[in-house]
């Protein structure tokens, strides 16, 4: 779990480290809203929303992702201080999304 406020560098830092075909799965601590960042290329991700709203955005570079993921942690965490964040390894987008263990 890593906090809000510092959650966008955070999750930079891991997208520039991940390699290309793996995921990002940002959660509530109730794990019922999510925002998952696929890296598709060297500098490209499909950025899934599901929660509030559900959206793909896709084909976005790393110089627009960090203001879209301040848009979306306001948009689906508003209330949250803290925030899970999982790493899905070779991650399939046509299969279905992983289940979370539900509280």
């Amino acid at each position: 779990m890593i906090d809000k406020a510092s959650a966008v560098e955070a999750v930079l830092e891991r997208l520039a480290k991940l390699p290309v075909g793996d995921a990002l799965d940002m959660r509530t601590y109730k794990r019922n809203r999510s925002v998952l960042l696929h890296k598709t290329g060297a500098d490209t991700y499909t950025v899934t929303q599901d929660g509030f709203d559900h959206a793909v955005y896709s084909d976005v570079t790393a110089k627009k992702l960090k203001k879209l993921l301040k848009t979306l942690l306001k948009k689906e965490f508003p209330r949250s201080t803290k925030i899970r964040l999982y790493t899905l390894d070779n991650f399939d987008p046509t299969a279905d999304r992983p289940r979370m263990k539900e509280l």
